[in-house]
């Protein structure tokens, strides 16, 4: 653990306590020197392992705290953390956990930040910022591949109907087994607003219900196995009586 020697009070001179739990040197290195040379931020401290960042996280009080989710890879420390209501905890996420699964497990546990672990600096930066003044952030890049727009199966006798940005997101979401609450925490958004998407996407796909509605995207190339956003095709696209 590699403290801050400065009294543990909330909030040094208005800036933000940062402290960091990852095993990699470096990283522990980067982050401290990206957080002693940008104004507003103030670095509290690192620890290479779970146990060690508990105890400084209760010692040092930070206000935000970044957590290598290779240490967390059942969530239990970002849990734990995620418990103190004045502890704003983010993840940094490798390629291998960047899972809706992954992401809706943490997020509806307490985690405020979710961000690739290949971000770049002035992104984490704006991370930490934006979850403690706003309360959250999701890196773009977590959904990404999902955000799209893409192309309905054509309507018997009418024009395709495009699923909107959000709407695909919300559908691929679905098809790696969310339900809406869950959909609803790892997009930032109510519940309500999810089942208007929903009840939009099972229109635009003539679905039956949720189930029904993936099985015709993945049919008509809406979705596909891989996450990949397909391209819009011509006139081959599969119709639903």
């Amino acid at each position: 653990m590699q403290p801050n020697t400065n009294q543990p009070t909330r909030q040094a001179n208005g800036a933000v306590g940062v402290a960091l739990i990852d095993h990699i040197p470096l990283v522990r290195e980067g982050l401290s020197a990206l957080v002693h040379r940008t104004p507003g931020l103030r670095w509290v401290g690192a620890a290479e392992n779970p146990a060690v960042g508990v105890r400084l996280c209760e010692r040092m009080r930070p206000d935000i705290v970044v957590i290598d989710a290779a240490l967390d890879p059942r969530g239990q420390l970002s849990h734990l953390l995620a418990g103190n209501p004045a502890l704003g905890v983010i993840l940094l996420v490798d390629e291998g956990r960047r899972t809706a699964e992954y992401v809706a497990s943490a997020v509806t546990g307490g985690v405020r930040g979710v961000v690739l672990r290949s971000v770049q600096p002035p992104l984490l930066v704006k991370a930490i910022q934006a979850v403690h003044s706003e309360g959250r952030y999701l890196d773009a890049a977590m959904t990404a591949a999902m955000a799209a727009p893409v192309l309905g199966p054509r309507r018997p006798n009418g024009p395709r109907q495009p699923l909107s940005r959000r709407e695909h997101q919300v559908l691929q979401l679905i098809a790696d087994g969310l339900e809406n609450q869950a959909i609803a925490n790892v997009l930032f958004v109510s519940v309500e607003t999810i089942r208007t998407h929903v009840k939009s996407i099972l229109r635009k796909l003539a679905s039956r219900d949720r189930t029904h509605a993936v099985a015709v995207a993945f049919r008509s190339g809406v979705l596909t196995l891989d996450g990949a956003v397909p391209c819009a095709r011509g006139g081959n696209d599969v119709g639903v009586r």
